[in-house]
């Protein structure tokens, strides 16, 4: 099967993580990615450990796979040159420096569309083009915390906590993937180009649905609430003998059919626990009642109890367990 993007030619002009991985997903759809790199290269090549052996980096390769890569100094009359006849037979241009600074070089927007009216060009940064702050540095970390995303995240009554998946960097990169799709539809129609604005902080915003939904409703922001769930309950990690599981009776079909593999019916005709709304006020009680039954035997048992009953269960993997077991193999999750 030929890929469907495999008549496009991006030029990604990013570094780090964003605009890279927005790259990427247009190259595994087969577009032709021509990452331009500064002499000194993406500064992730010589990231973590890999910097002291001299070798480029394991992330680096991860989020730049499927990519043609060319060194060029943009700062250099001959290296913008090259640039802009490379401009001129692209489709799509990804850079995500700070604001201001693509136009400082001479390949902003308004200079790379009067070379090529139809390029559509996304620019990726911390807070976007404009508002008051526009120029502030824009890294995962800081739009996890001017988003919201920490203070909501973490153990009840603990620190705010920041995901360790960078929520901010690789959101942005699919919203700006998504964005540059649909401009590539309507530039079929209408031959127009199109410039895109996207940013870590909204991307991190975009992505806290349920937050946001509570915030807007309540005028209240979301407490941390671990691996809980907001809106059902039991519908969070377990303990069990010597491992912790998770477990989703989300709702009172699946709370019936838990109680039933749990052997407690006492669970089920306990009015604190009849119904959603009386399970999530008395969360605290009902999940102790739960691990009390849940000790007398090992996670992994508890959750082929569940699965064959129909509650969703599950264990919880390292990476390791995550890319070596049998459903990540037959998927092929293992490269």
């Amino acid at each position: 099967m030929s890929q469907p993007l495999a008549s496009l030619r991006v030029l990604d002009v990013s570094q780090v993580m964003a605009g890279p991985f927005c790259c990427r997903v247009l190259a595994d759809l087969g577009a032709d990615v021509i990452k331009v790199e500064p002499p000194a290269g993406d500064q992730t090549r010589r990231a973590m450990e890999f910097r002291l052996k001299g070798e480029d980096s394991p992330g680096f390769y991860a989020l730049n796979r499927n990519k043609r890569s060319i060194a060029l100094d943009l700062k250099t009359e001959a290296g913008l040159s090259v640039f802009k006849r490379l401009v001129a037979e692209a489709d799509i241009m990804v850079e995500n420096s700070v604001p201001g600074a693509a136009d400082r070089l001479g390949i902003g927007y308004a200079a790379m569309s009067t070379i090529n009216p139809g390029l559509i060009y996304a620019s990726i940064s911390g807070f976007g083009q404009d508002g008051p702050w526009a120029r502030r540095p824009g890294f995962d970390l800081i739009a996890q915390a001017a988003s919201g995303v920490m203070a909501a995240m973490g153990e009840p009554g603990g620190p705010p906590t920041k995901s360790s998946i960078p929520l901010g960097d690789l959101g942005a990169g699919l919203f700006s993937a998504v964005g540059i799709l649909s401009a590539v539809i309507r530039r079929a129609a209408t031959g127009e180009g199109a410039y895109i604005d996207a940013s870590l902080y909204e991307a991190a915003l975009g992505l806290s649905i349920w937050e946001s939904a509570e915030f807007f409703a309540t005028g209240r922001s979301p407490v941390r609430i671990g691996t809980q769930n907001r809106m059902s309950a039991p519908c969070q990690a377990v303990r069990a003998r010597a491992r912790a599981f998770v477990l989703g009776a989300a709702n009172e079909r699946l709370w019936q059919r838990l109680c039933a593999v749990l052997a407690r019916p006492d669970l089920a005709d306990d009015p604190r626990f009849a119904l959603t709304a009386a399970r999530m006020k008395n969360r605290a009680a009902l999940i102790a009642e739960i691990e009390t039954t849940l000790a007398t035997a090992d996670a992994d048992t508890w959750v082929e109890r569940l699965l064959a009953a129909g509650v969703p269960a599950g264990p919880i993997n390292t990476f390791e367990e995550a890319v070596t077991n049998e459903h990540a193999v037959a998927r092929e999750q293992t490269i």
